[in-house]
Parts: C-alpha cells; structure tokens; sequence
C-alpha cells in the first residue's frame, strides 16, 4: 500500500492540507514548514500520483525550459537554478535543448513538445518580433534572457547594453584605446549580441575614440574554438588590438588561449574580458575579467513570471503590456585585465558608469545596475 498525505503529515507533525500545500505548490508555505515536510516526504518514500493530480487541476505540473544547449556552462548553470525555483512551485522540469537553430526554435513557439507542459521558458538565440507575432501556440510563454522590443510576452534578461559599456569602459580606463570584439554576429544575429556590440561602441563614442570596423570581425558560434580563431584573425592587423571584449566567456577562454600560444602576456600585452562568469573562468590562468549577470534574479524572476501567466494574470500572448524585467549584472575584474597583483583576494566589482537612463517599461530584479535605453 502507498504512502499517503496523512502518513506524510503525521510524520511531519503538519496537517495534510499543509503536505498537500507543499506537494501542489498551491499555496505559499514557510520555508521551515516546507523543510520539514519534505523530509518527511523523502523518508517515507512519497510518490505523488501524478496522473490524478493532472485530472484533477487540468495540469500536467511539468514546465518545459528550452535552451541552445547544456554543454555550454552558463545554459546549464542557468538550468539548475530554473529547476530549483521550479520547485519552489511544485513543478517538474522538461528540458530540451535547440543548438540555437532556428528551425527548432519556430518549432517551439509553435507548440511541438507543448502538449506536456503547462508552460514554457525559452531562451532564444533567433527568435524576434516577427516570430512572437506568428505564434499561434496558446502555452504560456517567457522568455528568459532575451530581451524583444516591444514584444508581446513576459520577458526576463540583463541589460546587455549596459553591460557591454561597462566592460568596455573598463578596459578603456587601462589606458587600452584599441579594443576589439569578439562576439558580433552581424544585424540579423542575435538581439543580445547586437546590445552589446552598441555598448561598446557608445562606450567608444563616449570616450572620443574612433570605431575601426576591422576590430569588429563577425563571429559565428560561441565556442572556444572561435574565440581562438577570432582573436588570431585580430592579431593579423596591422595595428592589432591591445584589449578584446568578448561576448561570451566561452569565446573569452578561446582568446584566452590563442593569445598565449602566440607568446602574448596576458593583461601586459593583450587584455581580455568575457560574459557570464561561468566556473571555468575563475580557475583559468590568468583568471578572467567578466560580467557576472544574476543568474539566480534570472531564474526566479522568469519562474514568477510564468506562473503568473499559467495562473491566468495579465501580460501573456496578444497582451502589449507583458512586462519586462531587467535582472543585476556585475563586473568582476580579475587577472585577465588588471594582472596577478592587483586581482588579489575577491572578485572586485567595478561601480557602474553613469551612461544613460532606464529602459523604458522594464522592471528591476536583483542588484540591477541600471538600463541604456535600447
């Protein structure tokens, strides 16, 4: 015979309304209350019986999460948070993963998989207005760390803009008046990439330096390999360039690597900043210089959002106000820019540039620094 409710509640000295409360997520509980149910749940051996839950609520209790992919180490960092705020709501986490196709993106937003899930958080690499426009799917929707212009569903993403100036500003405070990048990807690439690429070139402007296109060669993946083969194309200039932003750390690391098979020293000659603070650049030699989005306010914000919309408020598909929120970002500098001895000890933050004014509609999650207007 199963284990019940009451067998969970008598165990965790609740009642079974509370168990019941934690095991739906259909009511908010106390983070102690919940402890303890949980491990009585897990003691007892509870299996909820999930087929009759879904009869019951007309819900499946599953969300799906689609992502370009989890061997990139910031999608599956970004992954594992989602799934504990997912549980957090008593959800089930479907994952399915893109290579940031976009075949298999329209593919998504037009309801193929949708039919398991209660709603869906999508990271898009091509998705634009055009193809929110189209979607006939009526599954919730948000999007979760891209951010469309006038869109028509939640949204949830850092202020790439913003960001990109930043790091851009600080390697232009290094003295370093010739800085590439590495990352942009042309204007029908990725919005994200094309907020970064206009930071740094206001960051640019804003500095009185000129903009020398051939610093800006277009990138195709985000992948080490590229961000190696990138830089060693920057350093076949005539002038090559004496610091390089990189839109992704992953890119960053390639760089990284690029620059000292070909003797540079690493920040003396040749600085190097990335995106995303995955793991790999805290242990790197020389440890690398990144902004350092709120992963976690990512997460969170974009669970709160969808289940607002799968619970029926305001702002899902066809409704002009679906919100926007701007999650924190930070910029870590370590060795990679400012050398061994000045990175010592924990990652110092540089204070953020005063250098526009908040997008207009969005909303703050976390330790936002702020928006430049799109």
């Amino acid at each position: 015979m199963g284990v019940s409710l009451r067998d969970v509640a008598a165990r965790a000295g609740v009642s079974v309304k509370t168990v019941s409360n934690v095991v739906n997520g259909s009511a908010p509980v106390s983070p102690h209350t919940r402890e303890k149910v949980r491990r009585a749940l897990a003691e007892l051996g509870y299996r909820p019986n999930l087929s009759a839950r879904s009869l019951r609520r007309g819900r499946t209790g599953v969300v799906a999460l689609v992502l370009p992919g989890l061997d990139d180490p910031y999608f599956a960092e970004l992954a594992r948070l989602v799934t504990e705020a997912a549980a957090e709501h008593g959800w089930t986490v479907l994952i399915d993963q893109t290579g940031g196709r976009a075949d298999r993106e329209r593919q998504v937003l037009r309801g193929a998989g949708a039919q398991l899930a209660d709603g869906l958080l999508l990271c898009p690499v091509t998705v634009g207005r055009r193809e929110l426009a189209d979607r006939t799917d009526a599954t919730p929707l948000v999007l979760l760390g891209e951010r469309v212009p006038g869109g028509t569903v939640p949204q949830v993403a850092v202020d790439d803009r913003r960001a990109a100036y930043e790091a851009t500003g600080h390697l232009l405070s290094l003295g370093r008046t010739r800085v590439g990048v590495i990352g942009a990807r042309g204007p029908r690439g990725p919005g994200a990439a094309r907020r970064r690429l206009a930071g740094h070139r206001q960051a640019l402007r804003d500095a009185g330096l000129p903009q020398d296109a051939r610093l800006v060669p277009p990138t195709g993946t985000y992948r080490r390999a590229e961000g190696a083969a990138v830089l060693r194309r920057l350093l076949e200039l005539d002038e090559p360039p004496q610091a390089v932003v990189c839109f992704d750390d992953l890119l960053a690391l390639g760089a990284l690597r690029a620059a000292l098979s070909a003797g540079l020293r690493v920040p003396r000659d040749l600085a190097l900043a990335g995106f995303g603070d995955i793991e790999d650049g805290r242990y790197s030699t020389p440890t690398l210089t990144t902004v350092s989005p709120d992963k976690a306010a990512l997460a969170r914000s974009a669970v709160a959002l969808l289940a607002a919309r799968i619970d029926g408020a305001p702002g899902g598909s066809g409704d002009s106000g679906a919100p926007a929120v701007v999650a924190g970002h930070r910029l870590l500098v370590r060795e990679s820019t400012v050398g061994v001895a000045a990175a010592a000890g924990p990652d110092p933050v540089v204070p953020p540039q005063s250098s526009g004014a908040q997008s207009p509609g969005a909303q703050s999650s976390g330790s936002s620094t702020g928006a430049i207007s799109s």
